[in-house]
């Protein structure tokens, strides 16, 4: 019986550590989509407003 105790034991403290890392996680991806968010909106800003300089695979070389 000890020995079952023990490994409920062990099990039950590595669920609380694996739901601890789950919820880390899940708050950095949150976190992360926010951010890709932002950029595609600063990007979508930016390309509406013209701004950012140029696309140099687009453009000539200065010099023609």
């Amino acid at each position: 019986m000890t020995d079952i105790e023990e490994k409920l034991a062990h099990l039950i403290r590595a669920t609380d550590d694996l739901s601890e890392v789950v919820a880390r996680q899940d708050r950095e991806i949150d976190w992360l989509r926010a951010r890709v968010q932002m950029l595609l909106e600063r990007e979508a800003a930016r390309r509406e407003d013209g701004e950012g300089g140029v696309t140099f695979g687009d453009a000539p070389p200065p010099h023609y």
